[in-house]
């Protein structure tokens, strides 16, 4: 009876969220995703994790509905559509694109190699791999990416983090550091400098140009089993409105720091948001592209959360 009671809430909070929207375009996946990337102003790439079958890798054009201006009920195309694809014998954790190509770079089981994708090869509709990369250790955890200009930055620890030309897969730097802290999240800050969060908490910002000027900062909150973080994304990192990142943690603390001295939270809350899940693999925060000073937060309870941080 409860069952049914709670399948009938879900159907009536379905039918109300419809609502909302002036627009809902719906594409159904053959498996379900853990990962979802922009490769183009248009498109997206997503891919299934299952670790006992071949995984499909796609690119998905966008509806073309959502990009007509005038005459919208008579564009023809109103769906997702799938552009190119491919099948990856790996399960995908993590999913990359490199800006300016047409190559996506891809994590899969722990202490398995990268992964090296090119989308649509020789004018085919082929997603096809095109080399791998050794990792520096074969960690039992998952390995983590950031892409930059022609080379991704990746490790599952701290001292295991490293900067990896993908043309040639040459290794560009090592972080100098000894600590087997697991890493949740990474991110290039500019060029030369990148940001690191621990499953702990703790923030580790470096600039390749000065090995000896890590700064660490410790996490602010206690009590966490685990937390990630969201870099807001700028020009430079004078602009003080450009340079700011949440971590969050699996208890639902959110701290927000100045990327400029990380050593106290700019402002921090307690959400009132359940745990569901059995796992962390899901949680998530980023901040809004177009709404300043706003974040989501999603990976708890099967709903995103946006919250302002000026509030």
């Amino acid at each position: 009876m409860e069952e049914t009671s709670l399948g009938a809430d879900i159907d009536d909070w379905f039918i109300e969220s419809l609502k909302i929207y002036t627009d809902l375009h719906v594409f159904e996946l053959q498996e379900p995703t853990q990962v979802i990337e922009w490769t183009a102003e248009k498109s997206i790439c997503v891919a299934g994790y299952s670790t006992t079958k071949s995984n499909e890798i796609l690119q998905l054009l966008l509806p073309q509905k959502l990009f007509a201006k005038n005459n919208q009920g008579l564009c023809p195309e109103r769906d997702f559509k799938v552009d190119h694809g491919g099948f990856s014998e790996d399960p995908v954790n993590c999913l990359k694109h490199i800006s300016g190509t047409r190559c996506v770079v891809s994590s899969g089981a722990p202490g398995s190699k990268l992964q090296i994708w090119q989308i649509g090869e020789d004018d085919r509709d082929i997603i096809k791999l095109t080399g791998c990369i050794e990792l520096k250790s074969s960690s039992n955890k998952r390995c983590k990416i950031a892409s930059g200009a022609a080379c991704i930055l990746h490790g599952s620890e701290l001292r295991d983090i490293q900067i990896t030309e993908l043309a040639s897969g040459r290794v560009l730097y090592t972080m100098e550091s000894e600590s087997s802290d697991l890493v949740s999240s990474l991110q290039f800050v500019d060029a030369n400098v990148f940001l690191v969060c621990t499953e702990g908490g703790d923030l580790c910002l470096h600039d390749v140009r000065v090995p000896s000027a890590l700064q660490h900062s410790h996490v602010v909150e206690q009590g966490a089993a685990y937390w990630c973080m969201g870099l807001k994304s700028g020009p430079c990192l004078s602009d003080a409105a450009s340079c700011r990142v949440a971590r969050l943690s699996s208890s639902g603390q959110l701290v927000v720091s100045d990327l400029r001295d990380t050593r106290g939270p700019s402002c921090r809350a307690q959400l009132t948001i359940q745990h569901s899940a059995p796992c962390c693999d899901f949680m998530n925060v980023t901040w809004a592209p177009a709404l300043d000073d706003h974040l989501a937060v999603s990976g708890f309870d099967g709903t995103v959360h946006i919250y302002d941080t000026t509030a």
